[in-house]
């Protein structure tokens, strides 16, 4: 493993570490998965459970693993990220954090011959507030950010998401659509399995917006016959965010179908909960 820098900003110097295959030759230029971990925009950290057990499992398949810091702009608040976070900052939180994540994304397209990546192979990942993230920086980068010339370049060939979510459904579309693996919990309370308010908040509350979850998403790539894995936890709570080793084999072989194969699959997985990772 090695760390790199990727941005300073502020009083945040923002770090990635890049996981690279043992049998990995000179010549080679593999997929990458760009991870970015969970915690409410306020904890979290690049090396926790979560984290090693994706890029082991991308490592395993033959992807290079990335997992990244990234601003915790809701760290030390009052309000945290639920109801009483008003909508503005929910949406500047959410701005920044695509701007983190396409920063990142940007240094490692930047630098793929040193790293060895394949850039017409980047998945963008992650858990839950890093699925949030993922998923608006592939499909909603144009409503957070004006100017994109800086990262023009970017394409994502896929989008592993663990109790993800994102703001308007209406921006994935037959143009942007590319193979989604997603796994979330029925019952999540905080970010919605279907269309509902985050945290379930009541319209009154200062947090209240939508978000539209696993089941709304995989509909909606249904209807645009475009490639999809869901792993429904049936009765699952927000706790499905957590990324266990034996769920990733069905993941990356979704992805080695879609985005390396260009297959169409569209598939569900039932399942049941699992104990919460320590």
């Amino acid at each position: 493993m090695k760390t790199y820098t990727y941005a300073t900003k502020g009083l945040d110097t923002l770090k990635l570490d890049v996981y690279t295959p043992e049998n990995i030759k000179p010549t080679d230029s593999l997929p990458v998965v760009i991870w970015m971990h969970g915690g409410g925009f306020s904890s979290g950290e690049r090396n926790g459970i979560d984290e090693l057990n994706i890029v082991n499992a991308a490592n395993k398949n033959g992807y290079i693993g990335v997992s990244i810091t990234y601003r915790l702009l809701r760290k030390g608040t009052d309000t945290g990220f639920s109801c009483n976070c008003s909508k503005e900052d929910k949406m500047f939180t959410f701005n920044q954090a695509v701007i983190d994540f396409l920063d990142a994304t940007n240094f490692i397209y930047q630098n793929s011959k040193m790293l060895q990546v394949d850039t017409t192979k980047i998945i963008a990942a992650g858990s839950s507030s890093g699925a949030e993230t993922a998923l608006h920086a592939a499909f909603m980068r144009r409503f957070f950010i004006s100017d994109l010339s800086m990262y023009q370049d970017i394409k994502f060939a896929g989008v592993i998401g663990f109790s993800g979510a994102f703001l308007d459904i209406d921006h994935l579309t037959i143009d942007n659509a590319i193979p989604v693996a997603l796994t979330h919990g029925t019952e999540d309370q905080a970010v919605p399995f279907g269309s509902a308010p985050h945290h379930h908040c009541k319209p009154t509350k200062p947090g209240y917006i939508m978000l539209h979850g696993a089941k709304t998403i995989t509909e909606k790539l249904d209807t645009l016959e475009s490639s999809y894995y869901l792993n429904l936890v049936k009765n699952g709570t927000h706790d499905a965010a957590n990324v266990h080793p034996e769920d990733l084999d069905d993941i990356f072989y979704f992805l080695n179908k879609t985005v390396l194969k260009n297959e169409v699959i569209q598939t569900k997985k039932y399942t049941l909960p699992k104990p919460t990772i320590y």
